[in-house]
Parts: C-alpha cells; structure tokens; sequence
C-alpha cells in the first residue's frame, strides 16, 4: 500500500489534501483520481472546474501525475 495525495489547482488557488487514500497501483489510484473529480464537480458550488488540474503526489510529495478537470468536463467554446 502506498499513501498518495490529492491536491487540486488553478491559477489563483491550491487545495491541499491533508489525508491522502492508500492505494495499491497506479490504477487504483487513477480511479480514486476520478472519484474525487466527479466528488469536486458535482458540489453544490458556483465554481467552474474546468481551469483546475488533480495532481496526484506520492508520501514524499512527489507529483505521479496530474488530470486537468477539463478532460472530464469537457472544453468551453
């Protein structure tokens, strides 16, 4: 098991994840990626997601890999 973390940003802001998940692959992680983007998007909130990106950090704060919020949502025109 390995503790990876989920910090969220845009231009402006940094969200710190203080607790991380402990996941098993990278898979695993990807997933648990996912759920906290869908978790962010579906929030009852007036914030556009689409400038943020996930990054995903390993116990060292190490970046593993990052998703921008727009592939999940989807560019706007």
């Amino acid at each position: 098991m390995t503790q990876v973390y989920f910090h969220c940003s845009n231009a402006n802001e940094i969200l710190i994840d203080r607790r991380g998940a402990a996941v098993t692959n990278l898979a695993e992680a990807r997933d648990h990626a996912a759920r906290v983007m869908r978790s962010l998007i579906s929030a009852q909130t007036t914030d556009d997601w689409r400038e943020w990106v996930l990054h995903i950090a390993d116990d060292l704060g190490d970046e593993i890999f990052a998703l921008p919020f727009a592939d999940a949502l989807g560019r706007m025109q």
